[in-house]
């Protein structure tokens, strides 16, 4: 899934011995940039840091063909499969979001993925699927069909279901490294990966964490600020439809698909973002959002406990227009 790019607004002023420290990398066919507020060195944080997101990139990705996750959709319906903690993890938030969603949030999309190209392989002449060939992948979604035994292995109901989770890997990730960090006995900290991003304590500065949401254009340039959040103590996850996309006939086709239908969401909204206390939860949840629309995105989260979203409807060509849930905020620039 084409992540958002979320831009770090922090302020650096030196005092009290302590400084702030960026360890920045790529990861997860993405970017990650940390900042730490510490007395030490970075270095040897640096490299905890990198070999968390390697061996969480060899358990989520389904671009490693001896990935975890690959092994797994490799495997048939009458083998038990026994995942590691991280799979476990994901997947057990997996379900609950496939249940409070209803199913628009759905990790076994992955055929319908390649189906419709979007892959890191992608054509340059890109072709619709043939609506046989949608039917078809259909019957092979449903985050109903793994099954989590009572013995902590799990299964397929058919050997032809297999797992994307790469909407909820990078938020999972950033809750892990965040997780890392802490054990460090560092408590202000800002971590994004892919543009999934969990803050704690404060910047050098003194002040919670700003964060700035990417202005959902496709020709908007990654650094343009469209709304800026202040973060502490929370996560915060964006996920849209205007980055990931291809045009035939002037129509475009946009990488978030329906689970439910097979084919592109096709309902206004470019972008959704999620403030949440979990990462991964949050990351899934935007883009649950994007599938379900405005009025049942928000009257979801409205129910929900420390949760709140901003929901991004494009009117025109120019015009782009906000919805709220009761508890979400922004900050002036």
């Amino acid at each position: 899934m084409s992540r958002f790019w979320v831009l770090l607004l922090v302020y650096g002023l030196l005092g009290c011995g302590e400084k702030e420290m960026l360890i920045s990398g790529k990861t997860m066919g993405s970017t990650y940039h940390i900042k730490v507020i510490s007395y030490t060195s970075s270095q040897e944080l640096r490299e905890k840091i990198e070999k968390r997101l390697d061996g969480l990139n060899h358990c989520l990705s389904v671009y490693q063909k001896d990935s975890e996750i690959s092994r797994f959709n490799a495997s048939k319906s009458s083998e038990k499969f026994y995942p590691s903690q991280d799979f476990k993890n994901v997947l057990t938030i997996g379900r609950q979001l496939f249940q409070f969603t209803q199913g628009a949030w759905d990790g076994t999309i992955h055929q319908l993925a390649l189906l419709w190209g979007f892959t890191s392989d992608r054509k340059e002449n890109q072709t619709l699927p043939k609506p046989e060939a949608i039917q078809t992948c259909l019957k092979s979604i449903g985050f109903n069909h793994i099954i989590i035994n009572s013995d902590s292995s799990i299964q397929k109901k058919n050997d032809s279901i297999t797992l994307d989770l790469n909407s909820l890997a990078q938020g999972y990730a950033s809750d892990q490294i965040a997780l890392l960090i802490k054990a460090e006995g560092i408590d202000n900290y800002l971590v994004e990966i892919g543009g999934e991003v969990v803050a704690s304590g404060h910047n050098l500065k003194g002040k919670p964490w700003r964060v700035g949401i990417n202005t959902p254009f496709e020709d908007a340039p990654l650094d343009a600020v469209y709304k800026v959040v202040s973060l502490q103590n929370k996560a915060l996850s964006t996920s849209g439809n205007y980055r990931n996309f291809f045009k035939i006939n002037d129509k475009l086709y946009a990488h978030i698909l329906d689970p439910k239908s097979g084919y592109p969401v096709e309902n206004g909204v470019v972008s959704a973002t999620v403030m949440a206390d979990n990462c991964t939860f949050a990351d899934g949840l935007a883009t649950a959002l994007v599938v379900m629309g405005v009025e049942k995105a928000l009257a979801l989260v409205n129910q929900l406990d420390n949760i709140e979203c901003l929901i991004i409807v494009k009117e025109s060509d120019s015009n782009l227009k906000d919805y709220y849930s009761k508890g979400f905020k922004t900050e002036p620039f």
